[in-house]
């Protein structure tokens, strides 16, 4: 006896077959099954979520999966206005003493998003793990340590910033927790360089090559690449 497809089914099928890519991209990400680049799995991330801060901010977790899915195949450009943006719209700032009651803390992407707070290091290690899970290479992005003028004075405060470098050489765009708009280097004339970092090395201002392992120097780095690796995040 033959079985005839039903309507449901069909459309079932024609769904499938429209959302193909989405769903290949959505079990990528979920399984973390990614070379060369940095991977997130997902279930162990999602089911971390939920039993440190409840169902609410699962939700929080998912649409960020949802959104790398969606960014997947994007030019890379338009990636960092997503991931920017994101951020901006998932997360408030909050400083340290008022969030974890120290001076100076990194939060991961499960404590940022967890909480839906963070101050600049949080922002800017967010934006930095989502780009290179969306295959940005690690030559591209710094996260670069700054003096930031305080607006009507000559203070600075210390401050800390995402970078991407289109080429070696490039001026580079910052993403910034300060304000919502990507802008290139030359345009944050209230952002002074110090020194810059990612998880293959370290470069003091303006040098072109790494002085020092990023972990050696940094003990708060080298505590987020191995919190993270407990998290789901893959190196």
């Amino acid at each position: 006896m033959t079985l005839r497809p039903t309507l449901s089914s069909n459309k079932l099928f024609f769904w499938c077959k429209s959302n193909l890519r989405y769903l290949l991209l959505f079990f990528l990400l979920s399984s973390g099954v990614f070379a060369s680049r940095l991977t997130i799995q997902f279930n162990t991330f999602i089911e971390l979520m939920g039993q440190k801060y409840g169902p609410a901010r699962v939700t929080v977790a998912r649409n960020w999966q949802t959104m790398l899915v969606r960014t997947q195949n994007k030019p890379e450009q338009q990636q960092i206005l997503i991931v920017n943006d994101f951020f901006a719209r998932n997360l408030r700032y909050q400083t340290d003493i008022q969030l974890w009651k120290q001076n100076d803390y990194w939060a991961t992407p499960l404590e940022t998003l967890g909480r839906g707070l963070g101050d600049c290091e949080d922002y800017a290690i967010a934006k930095y793990i989502s780009l290179r899970a969306l295959g940005v290479s690690d030559d591209k992005l710094r996260l670069i340590y700054v003096k930031a003028k305080l607006a009507g004075t000559n203070k600075t405060q210390a401050h800390m910033v995402l970078g991407y470098f289109a080429t070696p050489n490039a001026q580079p765009l910052i993403l910034d927790s300060l304000i919502t708009k990507v802008l290139p280097a030359a345009k944050r004339v209230d952002l002074s360089p110090v020194f810059s970092f990612n998880s293959q090395g370290l470069w003091a201002n303006n040098s072109t090559k790494s002085v020092a392992s990023p972990t050696a120097r940094l003990s708060r780095w080298r505590k987020i690449l191995e919190q993270t690796s407990q998290e789901g995040v893959m190196w």
